[in-house]
């Protein structure tokens, strides 16, 4: 089982590639050196309590979002498990209103 340094440093990386920053853009948005950036990406350090907050910032992300490690790899992981989820609750109708009103607000 990975630990949370590596969780945590794939988590930062993921989020700045979903939001096309490099790695030097975002080291100089949270006023750190490249190389420190790249050892919590990697995992091999933990960032400070402050860098955490300047990373959620920078990242336009909630503190807790950061923390937020998905078993999703691919867009073709999250596509198969929202099928899954509307054969489940297909008969339902009230379920069904539901997931319609989350969606059309996501739009």
């Amino acid at each position: 089982m990975e630990n949370l340094k590596i969780k945590l440093g794939k988590r930062i990386k993921d989020l700045r590639k979903a939001k096309n920053i490099t790695q030097e853009k975002l080291a100089e948005m949270i006023n750190m050196d490249i190389t420190s950036l790249s050892k919590i990406e990697t995992g091999r350090n933990y960032p400070q309590p402050e860098t955490i907050e300047k990373l959620s910032e920078a990242l336009n992300v909630e503190i807790f979002q950061l923390f937020s490690f998905n078993k999703f790899k691919s867009t073709d992981d999250y596509i198969n498990a929202i099928n899954q989820n509307l054969k489940a609750i297909q008969t339902d109708e009230n379920k069904l209103k539901i997931l319609y009103n989350i969606s059309a607000s996501l739009i």
